[in-house]
């Protein structure tokens, strides 16, 4: 608001009504996507924005049994947190990433129950730049999984 102040009258009048104009338009936006959520969540998202078609796998199908986590264990740097708020544990957060590795579903789609999608992603950047990933494939005895985190999503 300052800089609509500052200037020429016919600067400000410009800025001002360029200012309102633009509150308008992304108030008719957002309206817009509310009412395109609100159909797709009546109907299902139509055929064209339905996006890509993935098998998604129940959870009970990606968790670790015990002997494959004790066999990973100690390939995973420990687990220590700082000040603060306690790290995902690698076991939750590892089961997400097979989920996703496995069902060739987005990141996004990843169940709440391994926590959060963006924690697994980063955790899985983090160590496939370390090399870990590769190893922690080949203690699983699954050189090539069909997801997309092998393509570098």
């Amino acid at each position: 608001m300052v800089l609509a102040t500052a200037g020429s009258a016919q600067k400000r009048d410009f800025r001002l009504g360029w200012s309102l104009w633009r509150r308008a338009h992304q108030a008719v936006a957002a309206r817009c996507r509310a009412a395109k959520r609100a159909l797709e969540r009546k109907e299902g998202p139509s055929e064209e924005h339905a996006g890509p078609k993935v098998t998604t796998l129940a959870s009970e199908e990606t968790k670790l049994a015990d002997a494959e986590w004790e066999g990973l264990r100690p390939l995973l740097p420990v687990q220590k947190g700082q000040a603060g708020r306690p790290p995902n544990d690698h076991r939750e957060v590892l089961g997400g990433i097979l989920w996703v590795a496995r069902s060739g579903s987005p990141w996004r789609e990843m169940p709440e129950e391994y926590g959060d999608w963006s924690t697994a992603y980063k955790r899985w950047r983090t160590w496939t730049k370390r090399g870990l990933w590769q190893r922690i494939l080949e203690a699983l005895g699954e050189e090539e999984l069909p997801g997309p985190i092998l393509k570098g999503r």
